[in-house]
């Protein structure tokens, strides 16, 4: 479901997939082949929008909330995440049921681990793992792992595809 608040409207590019079953509402603006699964909600009530780039998934039952949010291309974000920071980088995952939180930014093919929480106020730089409560630096990302991060973001989009075109 896409809902105006006020004056404002999503705006969803035309090879996007939105669910029937997502909640979208106010000033965002969703990208190229990005998809939104059942029982994802995203608000965006704040004087400034939430930019969903191209290419990227947020999977059911997550919860994306901000005030000038920008998610960068090729974002994976799991099963029941919740989003609530200020900037995810390009090709980036944030594992089933992690959490990040207000005034924190993650950089470009980071990997947050599954129930991990960041903080408000971290800076994740690019390349990192982060795992635990709260959310730390472990490790740099592998190759394999940024491949992998791209390969879920790009198989997604097969599927969505696939919904789309059913009529779902």
């Amino acid at each position: 479901m896409i809902r105006t608040l006020g004056k404002k409207t999503p705006k969803v590019a035309a090879t996007a997939w939105i669910s029937e079953a997502a909640y979208v509402v106010g000033d965002v603006e969703i990208g190229e082949y990005t998809s939104v699964w059942p029982g994802v909600t995203i608000r965006a009530d704040g004087a400034n929008k939430v930019v969903i780039g191209n290419y990227c998934n947020i999977q059911e039952g997550a919860v994306v909330h901000g005030n000038g949010l920008v998610i960068e291309d090729y974002v994976t974000i799991g099963h029941c995440v919740v989003v609530h920071g200020d900037r995810i980088g390009t090709g980036s995952l944030l594992g089933n049921n992690c959490t990040f939180l207000n005034r924190s930014t993650i950089g470009k093919h980071v990997m947050v681990a599954a129930n991990s929480v960041v903080l408000s106020g971290t800076h994740v730089p690019d390349n990192s793992f982060v795992t635990g409560v709260p959310g730390a630096v472990k490790r740099p990302v592998t190759q394999e792992q940024v491949t992998r991060m791209l390969n879920t973001a790009k198989s997604l989009v097969e599927r969505a595809k696939a919904f789309k075109e059913s009529g779902l």
